[in-house]
């Protein structure tokens, strides 16, 4: 087999392949067989037709129709593989000539990664905000640790209001039916921390124990979040009480002994986040500066296909407004991910088992599941070598990331090994 490649833009080729029957041979010897196992001959088993038999009953046509398609794949991969494309959409496939016991050309268009001109990225600085602490963040921190451990404490003839706890029933319908899983009891809440329902809050403010009110509301999990009708019951207020800010407190909320070292470790954690938070900015920063300083042409067929078929899954295919949304959107997608591919091969970068490890056991926390049932997830959707391309791009950037300048806006130099384990994260 040989193939000719052909570059029909910065993005498409042409892959002309020329296939020698003897390549091919193998092939039709497998077609005659798949055939044989399924036509029925009397006299003979199912499998063990002759060929010459196969070629009566549904024709030497038929028989290199089956090998033909059930070669292209292969013959293609090759091609590829001989010419170091990394194709980005499925090939357009036309049989150009066939000559029995002779050859088979076939031609295949197809959209490939384009070749873009990486910078050094020891020349390349990027800044980011200097880290800022002060001590109402600590105190911050601390107060929600005392929340924690504050106790609620009942309150008699209190009304309801903002800052208080109640203890409430809902009941949710909608037409004047209860919907599913629509009562709920003894629900503990803060008045005025807009966590529940939308109007939960206004309803409650005033409200005496005993008493129920309705208010209409969204109700989530409804189709299209229709609003129903939500009736509340107010059952119990309470007051949170918060314990002292001592040593005591410091011993009973965490492993110190004094209130200061409490405060100390609590500083020390506040500003671990703001490294964090600077970690990813270096980096998002320095993926946003190779965009723009890259001239990164894209597949125009392939980008056009995938809106429309966007588009198509919510029946908007007129909707030109959307449309160009989602072009804008998924440009600047497929132009980032080009982008850290190349990266990625410029790096020779490939995940270990350990990172992709660590990366299945920190997302299927962040869902709330099993890394086992996360994995068998991903599998059953194909997602497996998305979420390996994940990984290698979040390697690679930290890679360059480690070679780059990172500044303060104050000119302090930004210790990178950190930000180098930060962000493969």
């Amino acid at each position: 087999m040989n193939s000719t490649l052909e570059k029909l833009d910065e993005t498409r080729v042409k892959l002309v392949i020329n296939v020698p029957f003897v390549e091919l041979q193998p092939h039709i010897n497998q077609a005659y067989r798949t055939i044989a196992e399924k036509i029925n001959v009397p006299g003979f088993r199912k499998g063990k037709v002759p060929q010459s038999i196969v070629d009566q009953k549904v024709g030497r046509a038929a028989v290199v129709d089956e090998a033909i398609n059930s070669s292209l794949t292969s013959f293609y991969g090759n091609a590829v593989k001989e010419h170091d494309l990394v194709v980005m959409s499925r090939p357009s496939v036309e049989i150009n000539e066939f000559v029995d016991n002779e050859k088979l050309i076939f031609s295949a268009e197809v959209d490939v990664r384009p070749e873009i001109t990486l910078p050094d990225f020891s020349t390349v600085t990027v800044e980011v905000d200097d880290i800022e602490l002060n001590d109402d963040e600590v105190n911050q921190q601390v107060d929600l640790l005392r929340e924690r451990f504050g106790k609620l404490h009942p309150l008699e003839n209190t009304p309801a209001k903002k800052g208080l706890f109640v203890s409430i029933d809902l009941v949710a319908k909608i037409d004047g039916q209860e919907i599913e899983g629509g009562t709920v009891n003894d629900i503990s809440y803060e008045v005025g921390s807009n966590k529940m329902i939308d109007g939960l809050d206004d309803a409650l403010e005033g409200m005496n124990v005993g008493e129920s009110k309705s208010f209409e509301s969204k109700l989530v999990g409804q189709t299209d979040e229709q609003k129903g009708d939500v009736t509340v019951t107010l059952k119990a207020v309470k007051e949170r009480e918060l314990p002292e800010l001592n040593d005591d407190f410091a011993k009973l909320a965490s492993e110190f002994e004094t209130l200061l070292e409490l405060r100390a470790d609590v500083r020390s954690r506040v500003e671990r986040v703001k490294k964090l938070e600077q970690a990813y900015a270096a980096r998002d920063t320095l993926v946003n500066k190779l965009l723009s300083e890259q001239n990164i042409p894209i597949p125009n067929k392939m980008v056009e296909d995938e809106v429309n078929q966007h588009l198509a899954s919510e029946n908007r295919e007129k909707d030109e407004e959307h449309r160009k949304e989602v072009t804008e959107q998924l440009t600047s997608q497929i132009k980032k991910e080009i982008l850290l591919d190349t990266i990625v091969s410029a790096e020779n970068i490939s995940p270990t088992e350990e990172e992709l490890s660590q990366y299945i056991y920190r997302a299927s926390a962040n869902y709330g599941m099993s890394p086992d049932n996360f994995i068998k997830q991903i599998s059953d959707a194909g997602q497996i070598s998305a979420m390996v391309s994940d990984v290698a791009r979040a390697k690679a950037l930290a890679a360059i990331l480690s070679r780059t300048k990172v500044v303060t806006k104050s000119g302090q130099v930004v210790e990178i090994e950190a930000l180098n384990q930060t962000a493969a994260e």
